[in-house]
């Protein structure tokens, strides 16, 4: 069962100016025509009023007979005040007030839903990242028999523990919510911050969400192998592991290579481990569904943008948040160099999607720098930034490029997923080796690494390696030895799109974490 809050106005439709300038409309959709209503209501309070919640439910159906309800929580109604109404229309939005607010809604309400629907004997509570974390509160209350407990033992917070783990997303220090005291004081009542502050919540007088959630769960992970070391070095007191995450094989995989795995490898969706079988296929058909899925990416970019890019160039992509530590106009750095490359290496074309958060000034100015290098690279290399990136847009992206680039800086990237997407469609990465490609790069074999694994950041070094790679190996290869990067591409998706899925993401989690818990902490 998944938990979650509405978010009516979506997060937003991103609009991009000639220079680049983003501005923002709310994402209209009608909750009604795609969700179906749950009687129960329940209420949450918050600030001292009774806020009125009620649900919606989703079924995603599995690719055998099993399926996932997913439940949203709505604020608007017509017995709440308008503001509580509004708690549900935006992600990420309001001010601080309003975000502690939504995360109480999400936290609280949930475990109440859960309760009032009969779903809540037995489980396993599953915190992803910490907006979630006041859950363990509501669990608190509940196991002690008390709306607002006093005089929590060791021992009531254990058996809390045990009903909880822990997935933290994010090694940015911004990404790890903090709230106020006072705030928290005025959000929940005197009494439930006075059990916060009990329990050992507190710490430079804010009630930090990660630390709230390591102290009530059993188990507690990163999502790749470095971002579970980087984790213990930022919360020492705690044990963390990894669990490197996974994207959805069935959603992400282009209908060219759908077609071709299919015929190929029958069992592929029902088992993502058969892409191994991925080594058995010629290089010549994987070439062809290359071809296809790469006319598609160029059919829609022209359809969006009005731009017809050439299906022979050697097309890079680049497609994810538009926030600076992504580092997206590294490309960048030296306008000459690559007039120079598109010179003696062949044609290039680049395409960039992502949309910047409403109030990340730094990751706008990024997408308008990107801007201005579209107009210096003018004549020489086609470069388009397609906007509103979506599910719909990323389908495209992650299938019809030659070569997927990503620069974070390190070790910024807890794990990465569109990486794993392009994999599925043999489409190999030049990246940063941070986050997820620490695990699947194998150098020339699956893709191509930016500066050292051993090293922070030295953006030098990152750059020479960036502009190096790209024109002496993986242009060179494209050109003058196609049937040794398409090689590279079945390597991709036999040695990657294998294991980095979400197949075997949840196996993992069933018997690293859930299995696990159950097991040692008894009945739940």
């Amino acid at each position: 069962i998944v938990v979650t809050l509405l978010y009516r106005n979506g997060y937003f439709e991103q609009h991009l100016d000639d220079q680049g300038n983003q501005t923002e409309s709310p994402v209209k959709w009608s909750p009604e025509d795609v969700l179906r209503p749950i009687s129960k209501r329940v209420t949450v309070e918050i600030e001292g009023r009774e806020v009125h919640v009620r649900a919606w439910r989703h079924t995603v159906e599995g690719v055998y007979d099993g399926h996932v309800n997913v439940l949203f929580l709505d604020t608007d109604l017509e017995e709440n005040d308008p503001w509580d109404r509004s708690l549900t229309d935006d992600l990420y939005g309001g001010d601080r007030r309003y975000r502690l607010a939504q995360e109480a809604l999400l936290g609280l309400g949930g475990v109440e839903m859960l309760h009032a629907l009969g779903l809540d004997g037995g489980l396993i509570y599953h915190m992803n990242e910490g907006h979630s974390a006041l859950l363990a509160l509501g669990l608190l209350e509940r196991v002690a028999g008390d709306k607002q407990p006093e005089n929590v033992s060791e021992g009531l917070i254990n058996r809390v523990r045990n009903k909880c783990v822990f997935t933290t997303h994010t090694p940015v220090p911004a990404g790890h919510d903090k709230f106020a005291w006072d705030l928290v004081t005025r959000i929940l009542g005197p009494r439930r911050t006075r059990t916060l502050e009990d329990v050992g919540c507190k710490r430079d007088g804010t009630l930090n969400m990660t630390y709230l959630a390591l102290r009530f769960s059993r188990h507690v992970n990163g999502v790749a192998i470095r971002h579970g070391e980087i984790s213990s070095d930022m919360f020492p007191d705690y044990p963390v592991d990894s669990i490197t995450n996974g994207a959805d094989v069935d959603m992400w995989t282009a209908e060219p290579f759908r077609e071709l795995f299919s015929e190929h490898i029958p069992e592929w969706k029902h088992d993502n481990q058969y892409l191994r079988y991925a080594l058995g296929l010629s290089l010549e058909d994987i070439q062809k569904a290359h071809r296809e899925a790469k006319q598609d990416l160029l059919d829609e970019v022209a359809r969006r943008s009005g731009v017809k890019l050439d299906p022979d160039a050697f097309t890079c992509g680049f497609a994810r948040r538009a926030t600076e530590y992504k580092r997206a106009d590294l490309l960048f750095d030296d306008i000459e160099r690559l007039k120079r490359m598109a010179r003696k290496a062949g044609p290039v074309q680049i395409l960039y999607a992502g949309k910047a958060h409403p109030r990340d000034d730094g990751g706008k100015r990024m997408i308008r720098r990107i801007f201005g290098a579209a107009r210096e690279l003018k004549g020489h290399i086609p470069v388009v930034y397609l906007e509103d990136y979506d599910i719909e847009l990323a389908r495209y992206l992650v299938s019809g490029g030659d070569l997927w680039l990503n620069t974070p800086l390190k070790p910024h990237e807890a794990s990465g997923t569109s990486g794993m997407k392009c994999a599925f469609n043999g489409i190999p990465s030049l990246s940063v080796l941070d986050g997820w490609w620490l695990e699947g790069h194998i150098e020339g074999i699956t893709g191509w690494a930016i500066g050292d694994p051993d090293r922070t950041s030295e953006p030098d070094q990152e750059r020479a390696d960036l502009y190096d790679k790209l024109q002496h190996t993986i242009m060179h290869v494209y050109y003058d030895h196609p049937e040794d990067y398409a090689r590279v591409m079945r390597y991709c998706i036999a040695f990657n799109g294998s294991f980095f899925n979400t197949q075997r993401m949840v196996s993992q989690y069933w018997k690293s974490v859930y299995h696990r818990v159950i097991t040692e902490a008894g009945p739940l």
